[in-house]
């Protein structure tokens, strides 16, 4: 049996697996089917899932996994939607995963429409195509009856966007049923050939709220103002040193509240994102972030005039994301067998360090990288998104030769 942690030449594993007839009916599978595996990817792209509204595209993929012949399908406690193509023995298990979740609030137009060889469409690359590329690699197997030494447990996953905090995974990781019997992780986020994400970028994301007795803006001037407060504490924010390396950064993404232009507010809002790549640099941020909140209600407190109400701002502090940082080693076997797939198809492999579906077994310590599914893609988290499927077939050819190395073909 393969261990994804003993894999040892991995150059030679990938030349030893290219000369397999049934791995090269497996590759063939991505060109001659082309089309339609572009044709899913836009019916895909066209069932919305917006956070936490994931239900749809999930039971899509419950009978599309099926279809593939897949084993155990189901829609799992937390709505991950999974279906496991058993080997000659149950271990080592690889989880093969993509996101069901966009960006995009419900009721976005997630029509896809063509402009020469691009798809354009709300979340057609983050994460449609690695969902387009679960698929046709669960197909290519199928068709090419390759058969494995491990298993490989497909996953579409919820929540990996935005406040969903990586709920699916941590899910199948820690209540669901395959939680303890995982021995690694590959995940498909968004298009490209080159990158291998095998560091995780550690997030703590906070909605503060700053709350008062609120008045008009004239009889009331020099109450403790919430608005006011919270631009003291974005001032003071913006203010922060952030290294270059390690490299952290900080967003204000939402604010929200007042009532009129003459009104003096009640309350006001905002949500705050801050990651860094090293977990000491990001505590020292996120230290300095919960200062500047007091500060900012402490400053606007006393600048209230002694005329007007005595009543203080008060603060509420919700951590509505944490996501952990970790690292699957360069040198470690799963990493160099991307590295040498990577290169087999003519590449150079570019490692990287961001915020996936990967970043919880990374924490937990079970190896895990995030590649992209082939293609490219631009304009990301935005209306103006798009996908080329020109290069998806060498895309999967990479991700088909990283796990049959790792469950052993």
């Amino acid at each position: 049996m393969v261990s994804p942690l003993t894999i040892a030449m991995p150059e030679q594993l990938v030349r030893d697996l290219t000369a397999d007839a049934s791995v090269r009916r497996a590759s063939r599978f991505f060109t001659e089917h082309a089309d339609e595996i572009t044709a899913e990817h836009a019916a895909i792209c066209e069932i919305p899932a917006p956070p936490f509204g994931e239900g749809e595209r999930a039971r899509w993929f419950l009978q599309r996994f099926r279809e593939c012949g897949l084993r155990e399908v189901e829609i799992d406690g937390e709505g991950n939607c999974v279906g496991l193509r058993r080997g000659r023995e149950l271990r080592p298990l690889l989880v093969v995963s993509a996101h069901l979740d966009t960006v995009f609030p419900e009721g976005t137009n997630v029509t896809v429409r063509r402009e020469g060889s691009r798809l354009l469409a709300p979340g057609i690359a983050d994460d449609s195509c690695g969902l387009a590329a679960l698929l046709a690699l669960a197909r290519a197997l199928d068709a090419a009856a390759v058969e494995t030494n491990g298993s490989l447990l497909f996953a579409a996953t919820v929540g990996e966007e935005g406040a969903g905090n990586l709920r699916g995974v941590r899910y199948l990781f820690g209540a669901g049923r395959w939680a303890n019997q995982i021995d690694a992780f590959l995940s498909f986020d968004g298009a490209g050939v080159e990158s291998i994400t095998h560091r995780a970028l550690g997030s703590r994301r906070y909605r503060v709220t700053f709350e008062g007795a609120g008045g008009h803006s004239w009889s009331d001037f020099g109450a403790a103002n919430p608005v006011h407060a919270l631009g003291r504490a974005i001032a003071r924010l913006v203010a922060y040193p952030t290294p270059d390396d390690p490299r952290t950064t900080f967003n204000v993404g939402r604010i929200a509240g007042g009532a009129g232009v003459n009104v003096i507010a009640r309350e006001a809002a905002m949500d705050v994102d801050l990651r860094s790549e090293s977990a000491a640099e990001l505590q020292r941020l996120d230290a300095f972030f919960r200062r500047v909140v007091r500060e900012a209600a402490d400053d606007e407190n006393a600048a209230r005039r002694p005329s007007q109400s005595a009543v203080p701002l008060t603060i509420k502090m919700e951590l509505i994301g944490d996501r952990p940082g970790g690292e699957t080693p360069p040198d470690a076997p799963l990493v160099q067998l991307a590295v040498a797939a990577t290169r087999h198809i003519g590449h150079r492999p570019q490692f990287d360090c961001s915020s996936t579906d990967s970043n919880i077994p990374m924490a937990q310590g079970v190896p895990a990288i995030t590649l992209g599914a082939g293609g490219a893609s631009g304009s990301s988290h935005t209306l103006q998104e798009w996908y080329d499927p020109r290069g998806r077939a060498i895309g999967l050819q990479r991700a088909l030769l990283v796990i049959l190395g790792t469950v052993g073909a």
